[in-house]
C-alpha cells in the first residue's frame, strides 16, 4: 500500500481512491457490499457528488460506524448561496455525518473566489468555520478555470481529468499543483473506459506522489483490479510502457472523453457513447453494442441537425457532429460485416 497526504491538508489516504459515480447504477445492496469490500481492501478515500443521484446515500449506509476511518469528498453544483446550503445539508444527512472532509464546487463555469458576486466562496468559508467541512476543493474540465484555481491559492485540491492519454497541457496543470502544494485528484484515470489495463494506468499515475487517482467502480471485477494494485503496486516496466505506447498511438487525439457536458442533445443522441463507438468496438466485445438497442442509439445520429450546441459545450474543442458522422459510418460498416 502507498499512503499519500493530499496537498497541504492533513488527509492521509491510500493512493487509489474510489470514484462513486458508477454506484448510482447498481442496487443499494450491491453498492453497500462493493463499498465495504473496497474499505476492507485498503481504500479509504471516497469521492461522490450531490448530482450522483443516490450515491451519497449508499456511502452513508455502507460506512455507518466507520466515519473516522474514511475520507469523504463530495460536491455541490450550486451557483448561488441558497442552493449551496441546501446541497450541503442534504449531503450531510445522506452521508450520515456531521462533517465532510473535502467539499468541492462541481465543474462551475466560473471560479468562485473571495469577493466574487455569487458569494459561493464565502459560503464555503462559513461552512468551514462551522465545522461542516474541513477542506475546499474544485472540480473542472476547463483548463483556464483550473489554472485560475491553482493561481488563486484559495483551494486545497483540484480535481481534473488526467490519464496517460492526457496531453502536455494537462501535465503542466499537474506540475503547477505540485509547485503550489495543491492536491491533485485525477478523475477519468481510465479515460472514460477507453483504457482497459488498470495496472498500466495505475503504474503510470502513481509515479506522481501528489496525484490521487479515483477509479470509477461499479463491479467487483473492476474493484479487484484496483485492489490488486494496492496489495501489489505495479511498477512502470517495459511491458506497461508498451501498452501505454500502443494506446497512445491508437487513442490520442480527437476522441470523445465521455465527460457528458455536451449533453443533452436536442435530437436525443447519446453523444458520450455514439461519439466513441469506433473505439469501443475495437476495445470491448462488439456484441455489447451491435444489438437492437445499440443500433437504435446509433441511428439517432441520422437526426443530427448540426446545430452546434454540442461543439460549443465541448471542453476539448471537438467537432462533435463530424465525430458522430465518422463513428456512424464505421458502425454501419461493422454491421455490414466489414472489420474496422
Amino acid at each position: 500500500m502507498a499512503t499519500i497526504t493530499i496537498g497541504k491538508t492533513d488527509l492521509q489516504v491510500e493512493q487509489n481512491g474510489f470514484g462513486a459515480l458508477p454506484i448510482q447504477r447498481i442496487s443499494q445492496e450491491e453498492a453497500v457490499n462493493l463499498l465495504k469490500l473496497a474499505y476492507e481492501g485498503g481504500i479509504n478515500f471516497y469521492d461522490t457528488a450531490r448530482g450522483y443521484t443516490d450515491s451519497e446515500e449508499k456511502i452513508g449506509r455502507a460506512f455507518r460506524g466507520l466515519r473516522e476511518k474514511i475520507v469523504i469528498a463530495t460536491k455541490t453544483p450550486a451557483r448561488n448561496t441558497e442552493d449551496f446550503w441546501k446541497d450541503l445539508e442534504t449531503s450531510l444527512r445522506l452521508l450520515q455525518t456531521d462533517y465532510i472532509d473535502l467539499y468541492q464546487f462541481h465543474n462551475p463555469p466560473f471560479l468562485p473566489v473571495p469577493g466574487e458576486e455569487s458569494g459561493l466562496y464565502e459560503a464555503m468559508q462559513q461552512a468551514k468555520k462551522q465545522g461542516k467541512i474541513r477542506y475546499i476543493g474544485l472540480t473542472n474540465h476547463r483548463l483556464d478555470i483550473a489554472h485560475q484555481a491553482v493561481s488563486s491559492q484559495c483551494y486545497d485540491t483540484l480535481q481534473f481529468p488526467f490519464s496517460y492519454l492526457s496531453g502536455e497541457q494537462e501535465a503542466k496543470l499537474v506540475d503547477a499543483c505540485r509547485d503550489k502544494g495543491m492536491g491533485f485528484i485525477a478523475m477519468k484515470a481510465l479515460s472514460g473506459g477507453l483504457i482497459t489495463n488498470a495496472a498500466a494506468a495505475c503504474a503510470w499515475l502513481t509515479r506522481y506522489e501528489h496525484v490521487l487517482p479515483i477509479w470509477g467502480i461499479q463491479r467487483t471485477s473492476e474493484l479487484a483490479d484496483i485492489l490488486a494494485c494496492i496489495s501489489n503496486p505495479p511498477q512502470l516496466n517495459e511491458a506497461f510502457q508498451a501498452v501505454i505506447s500502443a494506446d497512445r498511438q491508437e487513442l490520442t487525439g480527437a476522441f470523445c472523453r465521455a465527460c457528458g457536458y455536451c449533453m443533452p442533445c436536442p435530437q436525443g443522441i447519446e453523444i458520450s457513447t455514439c461519439a466513441r463507438m469506433s473505439l469501443l468496438l475495437r476495445r470491448a466485445p462488439s456484441a455489447n453494442f451491435l444489438g437492437a438497442s445499440g443500433q437504435q442509439k446509433m441511428r439517432q445520429i441520422e437526426l443530427c441537425t448540426e446545430c452546434g450546441q454540442c461543439s460549443a459545450k465541448c471542453h476539448y474543442d471537438l467537432d462533435t457532429p463530424a465525430l458522430l458522422r465518422r463513428n456512424y459510418q464505421d458502425y454501419m460498416e461493422v454491421l455490414a460485416g466489414k472489420a474496422l
